[in-house]
């Protein structure tokens, strides 16, 4: 175990074994640190974190030379609030910020320039690409994908093998990096197993996707799409609404 003389070590920490930890790292109180773990340098975390085994904390993004939106830049500390989890195998990258009480599961990945709200639950194997903002109380389901510049509001709900798309171009012409922008999925949306949701589509407040849907334009909002392109199929149930659910905060 290797633990720099630069880093701050709280009351009741328990390492297993290989730790490492870098330069100017913040370990609150009672906090538990997995077997082989690396925090690199500057990374905070707060009082009541879980860490499994294998996980890299505070990575640096590696910018590939064709790479349209990874930036070579000093990044903020990876911050990591009270009472997080985060499971094993596991790379959450510098200038991420997980709130309280988030939940990762083992062998995701969350990369720079992402927040995630309070409460969340990401995953296994889910990939949270950069620049995007995740709300409170969110639930990203199984091997998820969620592309760079996407928004998700607050008690979202993302089934397994989602995959959101920002590039309507597929990568031809410099053109298009103009019109970089992933899905935004508002307060209350829910979206099924293995839909697909299309560049800078809007999904409105309390809408719901259909498994295996591919969305290609905005959704209203209380509306239920299916389909290859989705559809309109119905109006949400008034007892689905978000407001009237039990544990529903506002």
């Amino acid at each position: 175990m290797y633990i720099s003389k630069k880093a701050k070590v709280g009351s009741n920490v328990k390492f297993g074994y290989n730790v490492i930890v870098e330069d100017g790292v913040t370990i609150a109180d009672n906090v538990s640190i997995g077997h082989n773990v690396v925090i690199r340098r500057d990374t905070v975390i707060k009082e009541g974190c879980v860490i499994g085994d294998n996980t890299v904390l505070g990575k640096e993004p590696f910018k590939a030379a064709i790479s349209a939106t990874t930036e070579k830049r000093e990044l903020p500390a990876l911050i990591i609030a009270t009472n997080v989890t985060v499971g094993a195998n596991c790379v959450i990258y510098r200038g991420a910020v997980l709130k309280d009480y988030v939940f990762v599961g083992d062998l995701a990945s969350i990369r720079e320039d992402v927040t995630v709200g309070e409460y969340t639950v990401i995953g296994r194997g889910v990939t949270i690409e950069n620049k995007t903002t995740i709300g409170r109380y969110v639930k990203i389901e199984t091997e998820a994908y969620i592309t760079a510049l996407s928004t998700i509001e607050d008690y979202c709900f993302v089934a397994p093998e989602v995959t959101f798309t920002n590039d309507n171009f597929l990568g031809r012409t410099e053109e298009r990096k103009r019109y970089f922008k992933g899905p935004t999925i508002r307060k209350g949306a829910r979206i099924g197993a293995n839909a697909t949701i299309l560049p800078g589509v809007e999904i409105g407040e309390d809408a719901l996707v259909a498994a295996g849907a591919v969305v290609t334009k905005e959704i209203p909002p209380r509306k239920i799409y299916a389909g290859v392109p989705a559809k309109e199929l119905k109006d949400v149930p008034a007892e689905q609404l978000l407001e009237n659910q039990s544990y529903y905060r506002g």
